[in-house]
């Protein structure tokens, strides 16, 4: 019995259901289905007008997935490897910096709920918080914040 062939536009709306997409992402992932008459781009711009496609929407939905376990340079770099417009990525950076301290500090104590009491445990604390993305004054602001055992 042969396959049921879908069509592009149906196949694009079917990723898109499931969760918000780029443009790029979803040119990418239809370009493996499209034969050579199919029009990617085209099916795109009309996807976009129809508002099924918003690159608002998409950038909304990475900071809410993404938000609570990684800072503002990881969330930002993400979003540029989708390729979103720089006005979109302004955008969002500065909805970013205002919660970015409070979020490293919530991270680091779900990871670390105790103080370190060393040097070398404070810098892998540090490099952890860094390695997520984090930036230098959200770090300091984490090591600083009292921890459960010291709030008796």
């Amino acid at each position: 019995m042969a396959k049921l062939q879908i069509s592009l536009k149906a196949r694009a709306l079917r990723y898109l259901s499931m969760r918000e997409h780029s443009r790029m992402e979803l040119e990418r992932k239809l370009s493996r289905y499209a034969e050579e008459k199919d029009d990617i781009p085209a099916l795109l711009d009309m996807l976009e007008a129809a508002k099924y496609l918003s690159a608002e929407r998409f950038s909304d939905s990475l900071v809410n997935r993404r938000s609570a376990r990684f800072g503002n340079n990881r969330i930002i770099a993400e979003l540029q490897s989708h390729g979103l417009p720089g006005e979109e990525i302004s955008r969002v950076k500065v909805e970013l910096v205002e919660s970015e301290a409070e979020r490293a500090v919530d991270t680091l104590h779900r990871k670390y709920p105790v103080a370190p009491t060393e040097h070398v445990e404070r810098a892998k604390q540090a490099r952890f918080l860094q390695q997520r993305g984090f930036s230098s004054r959200a770090i300091q602001a984490a090591m600083r914040a009292p921890r459960e055992d010291e709030e008796d």
